[in-house]
């Protein structure tokens, strides 16, 4: 009884003490405001500190903006001043087209290009023969590997002993685009197959049904269970589903090819009707873009990459240091501008002229917290791709999830390489190291989160994409001048 006695007192003091310790602030604050000397002090702190909970810093983002605008406007009239008007539209069609200035005028990279319909229409004349048992499933996954393999070796092969008549963008915008071809055809003959796959599967299952049915009512429950396929099938016929094998014609493959997408469906969602005013916006943003990301180029980048020779020659840590951060702002203001046109401009814009509805081409990578959850964001089509048709597929044959991430890492550090070394013609593997060396930073940067908080991470993501690229640029640009400039002895 006294136990309880003593349980009840020590809950009634707890519950006294707080309640009294409420009641001291408020008489306190009572007190100080009856006082004569007018206090006006209380317990705040600076905006600035993290437990003042203040948000609102929208001045500081406008003068952020401002001085970052009158920084630039000094930057461009340094320019201007130093290096002169660099900017020339007419040479821009022949750095996009490959056109060649000399005797031999042609369209090389044009050429090549319209020679990517080939392969995609190899690809599908052979799923057609599988799909009618022309040639069996295996040999078809032979042909179609080697297929595959072809079209990407081509640019290679071609730019090996015709690279002389390509300009550099030519031959960038070539890889780049038979690089696509070959996600995309990748994708297209997989999904093909696992359609190929379940159709077999749900046949199997069918044929055991109707093997262990019982005598008697044999005939009834056939036809019962042949009704059900003719209704699924008048449902899809209902809705406009496409069956396999159904989707193998030009139509659907040349819709995939030019869709912003990399992952291939039988049945894409689609969008009812074109908006014209957002339609004519993403035109007005694609042909800016394209203006500006080249004039930046001509006027800010070449010349930058160019003077940043030298002190990469000479091993001098103090002047690579500057030339890194003076690369740094042009090469990634050009970065964020490919960024917007690319990935908003661009494909919102192929997106709706083909009512291609799902346009989820990037999340918010610019708050990742860590390298895993900025590459698995800024690039939404390749992320997709490479989750769908290599990681799940790896870790669906018992591999564990480590394993996957790092054939998958390697799978882009390999095409990075391509992207550089096939149009420069010199292979130097810095792409290579570069993706590679991401899951470890990946590791660090989670640490860094952890320990340090979300926003430090946040910023190491930055520290990376701000300098990394520059760094790996005046890398390859040593090499290549001195492999093509630096005069024989």
């Amino acid at each position: 009884m006294s136990t309880k006695n003593d349980e009840n007192a020590l809950r009634y003091r707890r519950a006294q003490s707080v309640t009294t310790a409420e009641e001291i602030t408020e008489k306190e604050k009572k007190a100080r405001k009856s006082q004569l000397d007018k206090p006006i002090h209380k317990p705040r702190d600076s905006l600035f500190s993290w437990s003042s909970e203040f948000t609102n810093f929208t001045g500081l983002v406008n003068w952020g903006f401002l001085m970052l605008t009158v920084g630039g406007l000094r930057l461009c009239l340094e320019n201007f001043i130093k290096y002169g008007i660099r900017v020339n539209p007419f040479e821009w069609i022949i750095v996009l087209t490959g056109y060649d200035k000399g005797d031999n005028q042609q369209y090389p990279s044009v050429i090549l290009l319209t020679f990517s319909v080939v392969p995609a229409v190899v690809c599908l004349l052979i799923e057609k023969a599988i799909a009618v048992d022309i040639i069996t499933p295996k040999t078809g996954i032979g042909l179609q590997v080697f297929n595959i393999v072809a079209e990407i070796s081509l640019p290679v092969i071609v730019l090996y002993f015709k690279g002389p008549e390509f300009s550099f963008v030519g031959k960038t915008t070539v890889c780049m685009i038979y690089l696509v071809l070959f996600l995309k055809l990748w994708s297209y003959v997989q999904t093909n197959h696992w359609c190929r796959q379940g159709k077999k599967t749900q046949q199997y299952k069918n044929t055991l049904r109707r093997q262990s049915l019982s005598e008697p009512n044999w005939n009834n429950l056939v036809n019962a269970e042949q009704e059900k396929p003719l209704e699924d099938e008048k449902a899809d016929g209902k809705s406009g589903l496409v069956k396999y094998p159904d989707n193998l014609n030009l139509k659907d493959l040349f819709y995939f090819i030019l869709a912003p997408t990399l992952c291939y469906e039988l049945n894409f969602p689609r969008t009812t009707r074109i908006r014209k005013r957002f339609l004519i916006k993403r035109i007005i943003e694609v042909v800016f873009g394209v203006n500006l990301v080249l004039a930046l180029f001509q006027q800010w980048m070449i010349p930058s990459v160019t003077n940043a020779v030298d002190p990469f020659s000479q091993m001098s840590v103090i002047k690579i240091t500057e030339r890194l951060l003076k690369l740094a702002v042009p090469n990634h203001l050009i970065w964020l501008c490919f960024f917007y046109l690319s990935f908003h401009s661009f494909l919102n814009l192929m997106g709706e002229l083909l009512h291609f509805a799902d346009r989820n081409f990037y999340n918010d990578w610019w708050n990742a917290n860590n390298i895993a959850e900025f590459w698995s964001s800024w690039n939404m089509p390749v992320h997709v791709w490479a989750v769908r048709h290599v990681y799940i597929p790896i870790t669906g044959l018992g591999f564990s999830k480590a394993a996957a991430s790092i054939v998958v890492f390697f799978i882009s550090a390999f095409f990075h390489e391509y992207l550089v070394s096939v149009p420069l013609h010199m292979f130097r593997i810095w792409a290579f190291l570069g993706m590679m060396a991401q899951p470890p930073l990946s590791v660090i940067s989670k640490l860094v989160q952890a320990r340090l908080g979300a926003r430090w991470g946040n910023i190491l993501v930055w520290s990376s994409l701000i300098l990394g690229q520059p760094l790996a640029i005046m890398m390859y640009y040593h090499d290549y001048a001195i492999l093509h400039f630096t005069p024989k002895q």
